[in-house]
């Protein structure tokens, strides 16, 4: 059945396929993260913004507050300090120490004191403490290597630090803005994937529908009519009176092939018997009958391009559908094929259609693709493995076509006369290749290849 000596030619290695057959990385977002990241950006955006606005109208009155606070407390102090006695002084500087954690201590020349302006805040504090408590106010964030918040104020001449718990002062700090900020984004990012999820939900209810009618299957793909909102409420009810018509017209066709096979054929076998009977030429005869023949077979190439769109795949042995296929013209003298297929090589497919597809392009080579030289049309059948595909090449080495008409080949009714002669037939045979691979989910590319002839590349998924 398979000559391994045809003309000598080794088929080239299936790794030089065209590109369109590898497996092409498909970029791109769903809509679903595509909305949850711009949601979340504008969320995110603006915590940030509300937090940075925030920070930033709370210097002016916070500085305010404290200033007024400290300077109500010194004053009190220096008030209090004023008008007690020297043993009363003693005792009322104990007690604030004791009761209210402030502490008096005469201040000396030789006192070292770092200023309190580490930030915008601390230097607004300070400048309205100034403003209030005159112009011979210190404020002083540590003397002589103690921490604090250092208040220097002069009574009678006499100078002092007045030394309060920072504590009772204190602002929100950077670690307190950062909790903030984590759970606003948390709650930002929890918020935008269920918006994103309910914005998301129908749409992908729509594709996986869209899908099943692309499959055929209009039973599955019926969406619910009683939704809240009101547009996807709409598009849902459109989508099912279309899918219902689809499935009507596909149902009407059906019924409309069965009609033209039964209806045509019929007549058809009456000719026949006519002419077998009638015709007493016998050249006459067999042209008439050869004529019918072709009427016959361009009846069963609209039948199979009109066939239903789905199929059901199933694990199929390659090599034995291509077996199948090459034993059908083994005896025919203008084809020779061989044929490197592995033995366990499985494709998930349907096996009338596979071969279907094999036997129309070993035709086509046969019309088409023969030898100039021997006027045989040699076949070269080769197929490899990938991890999850199987690439086919039927190729032969005829005259090939021009890259213009290359294209058109897998169009309904067009056949490249001005490249490949006994163009006979209804133009379908390749459409019907293109049509039916697509079905069982593969792809289907036809290129020159470089030493000659035209090839076929086809690619399904691999059964495991």
């Amino acid at each position: 059945m398979h000559d391994p000596a045809i003309d000598g030619t080794q088929p080239a290695p299936l790794e030089t396929l065209p590109a369109p057959l590898e497996m092409r990385p498909k970029v791109g977002l769903s809509l679903f993260w595509r909305t949850f990241f711009l949601l979340a950006l504008l969320l995110v955006g603006c915590t940030v913004a509300w937090l940075q606005t925030f920070r930033s109208l709370e210097y002016e009155p916070r500085a305010i507050q404290t200033a007024h606070q400290l300077a109500s407390l010194v004053n009190l102090t220096r008030a209090a300090l004023v008008y007690s006695d020297s043993i009363a002084r003693v005792s009322l500087i104990k007690t604030l120490a004791d009761q209210e954690g402030v502490r008096i201590l005469p201040r000396e020349p030789v006192d070292t004191y770092e200023p309190f302006t580490s930030d915008a805040l601390d230097e607004r504090i300070t400048e309205e403490l100034v403003a209030r408590l005159g112009a011979g106010t210190t404020v002083a964030s540590s003397v002589n290597g103690e921490p604090g918040l250092w208040v220097g104020f002069v009574i009678d001449g006499d100078a002092y630090w007045l030394l309060v718990d920072p504590t009772r002062f204190s602002r929100v700090g950077g670690r307190t803005w950062l909790i903030w900020l984590i759970i606003a984004a948390a709650l930002s990012l929890a918020g935008a994937a269920v918006i994103a999820g309910l914005i998301n939900r129908p749409l992908k209810k729509l594709s996986f529908a869209a899908s099943r009618v692309r499959d055929g299957d209009f039973a599955a793909s019926r969406l619910d009519e009683r939704t809240v909102t009101n547009e996807i409420r709409e598009v849902n009810i459109g989508f099912n009176r279309m899918a219902e018509q689809l499935a009507k017209i596909e149902q009407d066709r059906a019924v409309m092939l069965a009609g033209i096979s039964h209806d045509l054929r019929t007549p058809l076998a009456r000719l026949r018997l006519e002419t077998e009977m009638s015709v007493s030429d016998e050249t006459a005869r067999a042209h008439m009958a050869a004529d019918i023949t072709q009427l016959d077979a361009i009846i069963d190439k609209f039948l199979d391009y009109a066939r239903p769109d789905h199929v059901e795949l199933s694990p199929v042995s390659l090599r034995e559908v291509v077996d199948l296929c090459t034993y059908a013209v083994q005896e025919q003298q203008d084809i020779r094929v061989k044929v490197d297929i592995p033995e366990n090589l499985k494709v998930m497919a349907d096996d009338v259609e596979l071969a279907r597809v094999v036997s129309n392009l070993l035709e086509n080579a046969r019309r088409y693709g023969k030898t100039p030289q021997t006027g045989v049309a040699t076949v070269t059948m080769v197929a490899r493995a990938r991890e999850t595909s199987v690439l086919l090449r039927v190729r032969d080495y005829g005259q090939g076509v021009p890259p213009d008409v290359l294209a058109n080949l897998t169009k309904p009714f067009f056949r490249g006369d001005t490249a490949r002669t006994e163009a006979t037939g209804a133009g379908l045979g390749l459409s019907i290749v293109d049509k039916t691979i697509q079905r069982m989910g593969g792809e289907f590319t036809l290129s020159n290849a470089s030493s000659g002839g035209l090839a076929a590349h086809i690619k399904l998924q691999r059964a495991r």
